[in-house]
């Protein structure tokens, strides 16, 4: 399974996950059964609020679920729309999220729990 996680900075897997998807400047992306990981810079992280293209955020990479602190309802249903899982993240680092994810602790991002816009914390959303 490849796990993709928006994060603040590269600090490997103990990077903080970065509250808002589109807005993260890189993705850490893992491969749970090679146990790879690499850093990929957000190509889509400067766009108006509601038009973020997960896709081309990601560059291309080939992603299975996707673990978010928040994330817009647009986002959410183009990256289901693609055959992506997208999960709550319940911990701080990548590396917990991850573990959590495995173990199925982490539940699915749902409408309900989008984020509204940037000027507030609405739903789910941390920023």
């Amino acid at each position: 399974m490849r796990v993709g996680i928006p994060i603040e900075s590269d600090q490997g897997e103990t990077s903080e996950i970065c509250g808002h998807f589109g807005s993260a400047p890189f993705f850490y992306v893992y491969d749970t059964i090679k146990k790879e990981a690499e850093v990929i810079e957000n190509k889509n992280d400067h766009h108006e609020h509601g038009a973020c293209n997960p896709l081309k955020a990601f560059d291309g990479a080939d992603l299975d679920v996707v673990v978010v602190g928040g994330v817009g309802s647009g986002a959410l249903m183009k990256l289901n729309q693609a055959g992506i899982r997208v999960c709550q993240a319940s911990a701080i680092s990548v590396k917990d999220n991850i573990e959590l994810l495995k173990i199925g602790r982490l539940a699915d991002f749902t409408t309900q729990h989008t984020c509204q816009g940037h000027s507030h914390g609405g739903g789910g959303c941390s920023h």
